[in-house]
């Protein structure tokens, strides 16, 4: 063997050692950014879980708030029917041949806040059941007509210095707030 065939041999052994090096060196690198991959892509897809997560949240929270704004709508308008259909059936008792019974206890109980009361006043259209009421009580004051007092009577003191309403529209507003906690939770039980 000569002296080139030898050192052509040590050449080919050192290329084939400095290529197996380097492609360990390859081999490494390759491994480092395929891990550094599986790193980053495992991160963005966690953080891709939790942002899908967090909105899955957001849009369920905006769809319960929205149901429960369209219940609470829902309620107050079934609430206003109610309060609509009861002053339509207030209205409608001063016709029933009962109605007069009703206005002797409105003036009845009028007559004890007012026991110095001279007159009645009503709707003209109540007038009859008014003093039908009157008669049943034994009592006799002026009946005025004041269109403005629907569904019952309002009593006046002697010289028109004091006063007192009594009737059923005013005593289904005065007691609104209380009937409106009922229909509420008459509304959320259904």
């Amino acid at each position: 063997m000569s002296l080139g065939d030898i050192l052509e041999t040590e050449i080919q052994g050192e290329i084939a050692r400095i290529r197996a090096d380097g492609q360990a060196r390859a081999d490494q690198i390759v491994a480092q950014a395929q891990e550094r991959a599986r790193t980053m892509v495992d991160s963005r897809q966690r953080a891709l879980q939790s942002d899908y997560a967090a909105g899955l949240t957001r849009a369920r929270s905006a769809a319960d708030l929205d149901a429960n704004a369209q219940r609470l709508s829902a309620g107050d308008t079934l609430q206003v029917q109610a309060f609509q259909a009861a002053e339509q059936t207030l209205q409608e008792v001063t016709t029933v041949a009962e109605y007069p019974q009703i206005l002797a206890r409105l003036i009845d109980e009028g007559l004890q806040a007012l026991p110095s009361a001279q007159v009645v006043e009503a709707a003209s259209a109540e007038h009859a059941a008014v003093h039908q009421a009157l008669a049943q009580l034994g009592r006799s004051l002026d009946v005025r007509v004041n269109e403005q007092v629907k569904t019952g009577v309002r009593l006046v003191g002697e010289g028109g210095k004091t006063s007192v309403q009594n009737t059923l529209l005013g005593r289904l507003n005065a007691g609104r707030a209380d009937l409106s906690a009922q229909v509420s939770r008459l509304l959320a039980e259904q």
